[in-house]
């Protein structure tokens, strides 16, 4: 994919209206890791307004480490909007290819294999992210407790997102070995995780809510 072309490169207006349009890509997949990056920049800046704070002064470290892993984890959510656009082109001359083939169906399955792939890297980035986002909340300021809020909400949203982009290619797959490795990766983080960021979500809100009242 040109330079000119990636996804990822667009303003928000263009990335939306692309988003909008009666095109394959970008789709969901690419929405799941832009939702991500959301996320982990929220968190990101609760880091950064918390950094070189006195009242915050014993997890300096901690808050150090939070800002450098979460600018890579945004890198990287942005770099698999594209990845993930750029496998489904062969996933659709899979499909395009005549039902006689005698190699279509090996086709499709080694396209699903890899559509696969971008996904669920991202439920893996998104995973961190949350993980760091909660560990932000416990240690940010509490300035920031909207912002940390609504990243816990992104990343739930994202994580759900991103692995219904896996198991739609898994679904290609049927019974299959290497489908369902894939599908139990992808549950396990959701079992792990999503209620990580649903808590974090839920608490840091609560906490906003009663500062309101």
């Amino acid at each position: 994919m040109d330079e000119e072309e990636k996804f990822a490169a667009c303003s928000c207006e263009d990335f939306t209206k692309k988003l909008a349009a009666k095109t394959p890509v970008p789709g969901g997949g690419g929405a799941a890791a832009l939702a991500g990056a959301l996320a982990v920049s929220l968190c990101s800046m609760t880091a950064g307004f918390t950094k070189g704070k006195k009242k915050y002064a014993r997890y300096e470290a901690d808050i150090e480490r939070i800002l450098i892993e979460t600018d890579n984890i945004r890198r990287q959510l942005l770099k698999l909007i594209d990845e993930d656009a750029e496998s489904f082109k062969p996933l659709s001359q899979a499909y395009a290819m005549p039902k006689d083939d005698p190699d279509r169906a090996k086709v499709i399955e080694e396209a699903s294999l890899k559509a696969c792939e971008a996904p669920l890297a991202m439920m893996a980035e998104i995973c961190h992210a949350i993980s760091l986002t909660a560990e932000a909340a416990e240690k940010g300021s509490t300035l920031m407790i909207s912002d940390t809020a609504c990243a816990a909400y992104l990343g739930a949203a994202a994580l759900q997102a991103a692995s219904l982009n896996v198991f739609i290619n898994t679904r290609e797959l049927g019974s299959s070995s290497q489908a369902r490795e894939i599908e139990e990766k992808a549950h396990q983080m959701l079992d792990e995780f999503l209620p990580l960021a649903t808590k974090t979500a839920q608490e840091a809100a609560e906490k906003v809510m009663g500062e309101e009242k």
